[in-house]
């Protein structure tokens, strides 16, 4: 009996820590003048899933996802603010069903934090400014950083290579120069 309520007390206990640490997400302001739409506003602008991953961190369903098995050059945008976050010359085939990536194309787009959602804790990562639940981060990645992003596919908007210049993201245009 001693051991049940022992380990019924730590399950309280690791819930009530992940609730303390989901409620930090409002603590992480952007301070590069950045303004986050109203959630009116995400609500209408966004489609029902992707509001769901970004707005209330759900995950999406693996292999039935936009990006999963995606194989042209380019980089993924937050869905909300349009951040870069990831590029195409640093995924790979993972075979978890969601796009997965070694490393962020601007790590200081990407934040990260502890979320205890299934009791054990996880590396939760959120887009910087818009404050976008993009997924989580584990260490099981190829070389060379052995990390592996698993990213929703409705957090991203993916942007072509060809259409970069177009949609202002000219600056990575030279990561596809060679190819």
């Amino acid at each position: 009996m001693k051991k049940i309520l022992l380990s019924f007390a730590a399950i309280i206990s690791l819930l009530t820590m992940s609730i303390a640490f989901s409620n930090d997400s409002a603590s992480n302001k952007s301070t590069s003048g950045y303004k986050k739409p109203s959630d009116a506003e995400l609500k209408q602008s966004l489609t029902p899933l992707q509001y769901s991953v970004t707005q209330t961190d759900d995950t999406e369903r693996p292999f039935k996802n936009e990006y999963w098995n995606e194989k042209r050059d380019g980089i993924y945008v937050d869905i909300v603010s349009g951040e870069a976050l990831f590029s195409s010359t640093h995924k790979f085939k993972s075979g978890t069903g969601w796009p997965s990536f070694y490393q962020p194309l601007e790590s200081s787009n990407v934040a990260e934090k502890t979320d205890y959602i299934l009791i054990f804790p996880r590396t939760e990562v959120r887009s910087k400014n818009a404050d976008s639940h993009l997924g989580h981060v584990f260490s099981d990645g190829p070389e060379p950083t052995g990390l592996r992003y698993c990213i929703n596919s409705a957090s991203l908007r993916f942007v072509e290579k060809d259409d970069l210049k177009k949609q202002g993201y000219e600056e990575y245009a030279e990561l596809f120069e060679d190819k």
